[in-house]
């Protein structure tokens, strides 16, 4: 099973970074947390990397009704959103497949939530 779903968009960077922001808007997740991980490696390793961003997306009707029906898959949230420059202005945006990553868990209240807030997140991906 593929743990995730992705696209290809033209375009800057930080232009992408706000598109998908925007989409995600549309099906009703706010960005909790943007983490530029080409920044961070680039001070803790002094490495050099390629523009990376995830963006830990949340849907709070959906993050309180799967808090209710587990209590501990906080530890599974955020939805994590990546942006990375693959080639210059061409960015792929991946969304992690909520659904892949909870088969551990068996609750069948969850598994509705999570196949919810997977479909959310392929359109988020097809609008692009």
């Amino acid at each position: 099973m593929r743990y995730y779903f992705s696209t290809r968009v033209n375009g800057k960077f930080q232009d992408v970074i706000d598109k998908v922001t925007g989409a995600l808007k549309e099906e009703g997740f706010g960005v909790l947390t943007e983490i530029d991980v080409k920044a961070t490696l680039k001070k803790k390793l002094d490495v050099d990397f390629r523009p990376y961003t995830i963006l830990g997306a949340c849907n709070p009707p959906f993050a309180y009704k799967a808090l209710q029906a587990e209590p501990k898959i906080g530890t599974m949230l955020p939805c994590n959103v990546v942006v990375e420059e693959v080639e210059p202005n061409v960015c792929e945006v991946t969304a992690v497949d909520p659904i892949a990553s909870m088969t551990a868990i068996q609750n069948p209240q969850l598994e509705e939530i999570a196949s919810q807030i997977r479909d959310k997140l392929k359109r988020v991906i097809e609008s692009l």
